[in-house]
């Protein structure tokens, strides 16, 4: 017996001899579902607490088959639902037929017999008008028979460096599922060169059953290769179209790539203006072999304010907000104005932030944001005092959802207040950095990495401040394993020196220091630093010229919103350039529990110092809490 299906083939048709032949369907209705059955083969019950008995078998046993089954019965769907009076069930059951013979075709089963009784009575055989008032026992018997292997699997023209799956072979099992993977990735195939209109063509299937071989051959139609056309873009309000096609940067002219669609929609999302995104390809091409797309936007609200803290026994709290305007002069103008204060109730004065950012999405390219800062900053540390100003302009790059560059140029202004006496420092900064970010998820990243680099060379106004460059790297790097990736191993390295200047000459916040959330957990916030400036009671407390931190962590999910985590921190830092002259050291561990929360895991750690310091560092028992993993 053979049995050929071909695309716009009739909707049903009949497998297998004998007795047991059942009409079985090439397609049905009804939503997917699942169940939660954990039997095995052999006719299983339902829940126990049901009012009709289910059973399920299958003939040769196949328990990862009789899995599949029932996960995507409707019965055991309408059984788990209470969903059980005669009509529910007889329309569960003529659903299942089609759905038990998807099932089995993916695994290369195709002379099938599919039983589905109610109390006794083939459910094929019941009309739909005929349901039964009460059913108590429904059987499901399955005989998949032999499986298929493919006799040839063949899909032509195919464009060049398209990836077919390796099991669609000769040989190899005949199951549906590669077919049509096959065939989506042969027409994604011409579609990443250009052809945006390519399909498939014609699909021949033949089942020899007395072989148990599968012929199958596709043919796609590839279509002529397409420019992009004219966009069109509807929905938006408040926003200024111009600018809204800039945004876009849609390559209007350009040969079609899918990819560039998608950089279209990535684009507009980044914004921040839109709540929602559709881009649509015009059905037709257009003159010339053009593609028209269609753009359909919906503005989000145009303000938004949020928070967040952080605590530490030693630092106390800090608080921060911002507020944010989404389409300030309606072009995408976005106007983000944070504020925090910290340090209260900690062992210092408290600390206090004001800041104003002003972006503006495609200045110069579509992918480049232009941005306006000033910020004032009032830091009071146990070994000095800072008051600051910055104010610059700068442009952030983002090619990709990996890759982001930004450079900028700051005036600075710098008031320090130390045992030395008061310093003034006035410079011009040009800080440039680069960041490759392939972390799985930014707020708890299992697999992945995360690389950064940044260089601010910089150039002093006056005596008091000399010229030279801070120079910045770190390292991220992530795990798992386990059942649903349980075990994260993740670990982090930070290296930084500033070049050219003497220590004094160094303005305060480019110096580096050790201790606290940052850097090693245990001590105290920048309770490692250097003494080599002189002052009128000996040398004074201030950050060094270089640094090196390290830190693991071990990180368990024991339930599904629990997790736990040990960690261990270590940080040396030098008074010279280049990692040379004096140095310190310190190290600290600890334990913490995560809770998952939609936003990102609530962090809650204790650790303690076991090694380095100085006797300035009066470390005990460290808590931190917040949101987000420590990095």
């Amino acid at each position: 017996m053979r049995t050929i299906m071909k695309a716009g083939a009739a909707a049903a048709f009949i497998l297998g001899t004998g007795a047991g032949v059942v009409l079985a369907q090439s397609s049905g209705s009804g939503s997917s579902a699942s169940s939660p059955f954990s039997g095995l083969f052999g006719g299983a019950k339902g829940n126990e607490g049901s009012p009709i008995d289910l059973d399920f078998a299958i003939a040769g046993g196949d328990d990862s088959l009789m899995s599949q089954i029932r996960a995507t019965s409707l019965l055991a769907s309408a059984q788990d639902e209470g969903r059980v009076t005669g009509q529910d069930l007889l329309a569960a059951a003529r659903g299942d037929y089609a759905r038990i013979l998807g099932v089995l075709y993916d695994n290369g089963y195709y002379s099938v017999v599919i039983n589905i009784t109610l109390d006794g009575v083939e459910a094929a055989q019941i009309a739909p008008l005929d349901a039964p008032q009460v059913v108590r026992r429904v059987a499901v018997a399955v005989q998949p028979g032999p499986r298929f292997r493919y006799s040839r699997a063949d899909i032509a023209p195919v464009a060049p460096g398209t990836e077919l799956p390796a099991d669609y072979r000769r040989g190899a099992i005949a199951r549906t599922g590669e077919m049509r993977s096959a065939a989506t990735s042969a027409v994604e195939g011409w579609r990443d060169v250009g052809h945006a209109k390519a399909e498939v063509a014609r699909t021949d299937i033949e089942a020899d059953h007395a072989t148990n071989l599968i012929d199958s051959r596709i043919l796609l139609a590839p279509g002529p290769t397409l420019r992009f056309g004219e966009l069109t873009i509807r929905g938006y309000q408040r926003m200024n179209p111009r600018r809204l096609r800039k945004i876009a940067g849609f390559p209007e002219g350009e040969r079609f790539d899918p990819e560039k669609l998608e950089d279209v929609r990535k684009r507009l999302r980044r914004s921040g203006v839109f709540s929602a995104i559709t881009l649509t390809e015009a059905d037709a091409i257009g003159p010339d072999n053009t593609l028209d797309v269609d753009l359909l936007v919906a503005e989000q609200k145009l303000r938004r304010i949020g928070g967040g803290f952080e605590y530490s026994t030693t630092d106390g709290l800090g608080l921060t907000g911002y507020w944010i305007h989404r389409n300030l002069l309606r072009g995408g103008e976005r106007l983000r104005v944070d504020a925090g204060v910290s340090d209260i109730g900690g062992d210092t004065g408290r600390d206090y932030n004001l800041g104003v950012r002003l972006d503006r999405p495609a200045t110069i390219t579509a992918d480049t944001t232009g941005y306006l800062l000033a910020e004032v900053k009032s830091e009071q540390e146990e070994d000095y005092d800072l008051k600051s100003g910055t104010f610059g302009l700068g442009f952030t790059w983002l090619p990709s959802d990996e890759l982001t560059a930004d450079i900028a140029l700051q005036y600075r202004a710098l008031r320090v207040e130390d045992d030395a006496g008061q310093t003034d420092f006035r410079l011009f900064a040009l800080p440039a950095s680069i960041t490759w970010d392939q972390r799985d998820d930014k707020t708890d990243a299992k697999h992945g990495y995360w690389l950064s680099g940044q260089v601010t060379p910089f150039v002093g106004l006056q005596d008091e401040t000399g010229s030279g460059a801070q120079i910045v790297a770190e390292g991220r790097r992530y795990a798992s394993f386990g059942r649903d990736d349980r075990f994260t191993l993740a670990g982090r390295a930070r290296l930084g020196t500033v070049v050219g200047p003497d220590i004094d000459e160094t303005p305060r916040d480019y110096l580096f220091y050790s201790g606290g959330g940052g850097t090693v957990r245990g001590h105290s916030f920048e309770s490692l630093g250097v003494e080599v400036i002189p002052g009128p009671d000996g040398p004074v407390k201030t950050g060094g010229m270089s640094i090196a931190t390290v830190t693991a962590e071990a990180r368990i999910q024991v339930r599904e919103r629990i997790g736990l985590a040990l960690f261990a921190d270590a940080g040396r830092v030098w008074e010279e350039e280049g990692f040379s002259g004096g140095s310190g050291w310190q190290a600290g561990a600890g334990a913490g529990v995560r809770y998952r929360t939609p936003i990102g895991p609530l962090r809650f750690d204790i650790a303690a110092p076991v090694g380095g310091g100085d006797d300035s560092d009066d470390s005990g028992v460290q808590v931190y809490i917040g949101l987000g993993q420590a990095f």
